[in-house]
């Protein structure tokens, strides 16, 4: 499991030029599941977005977590962080989890986050999507377990 996260002061999910998930300050956690992750991944992975300490505190320093710092999560799903571009000039997305198996560990991501007290937006699985942000920094980090 991959999660992209981006440090934000601002950043929303549309579908069909409807706003359906959207934050101010916090993450926005673009997440690629993989054939081999199951619920114990996610929640590796999810406690580590969740603790990652990228805000900065009094001092300007990255000692704050998103919880810390007062943020929220979006949480968008994007099969393409699975593909595999080591060869040629296109992506194999041959190790992208399959759809059902995807969708359901997205979804057990987003609730086990939210079971932790934190706050989650979310996009839609499998839709068309326009994410836009505010990178705040910029401060971007690839997780993965």
């Amino acid at each position: 499991m991959i999660a992209l996260i981006q440090r934000v002061s601002a950043a929303k999910v549309e579908v069909d030029n409807q706003v359906i998930g959207q934050i101010d300050a916090g993450l926005l956690v673009l997440l690629g599941v993989e054939q081999k992750d199951d619920s114990e991944s996610l929640r590796k992975l999810a406690d580590k977005v969740m603790k990652y300490r990228i805000f900065s505190d009094e001092e300007g320093k990255m000692n704050l977590n998103v919880r810390d710092a007062g943020g929220k999560l979006l949480v968008v799903s994007q099969f393409t962080l699975a593909a595999d571009t080591g060869r040629g000039l296109r992506p194999s997305f041959s190790g992208a989890g399959k759809p059902d198996q995807a969708k359901a560990l997205y979804l057990e991501f987003v609730e086990y986050c939210r079971s932790t007290g934190m706050e989650v937006e979310t996009g839609e699985f499998a839709a068309d999507m326009q994410v836009s942000l505010t990178n705040d920094g910029p401060v971007t980090f690839h997780l993965q377990v």
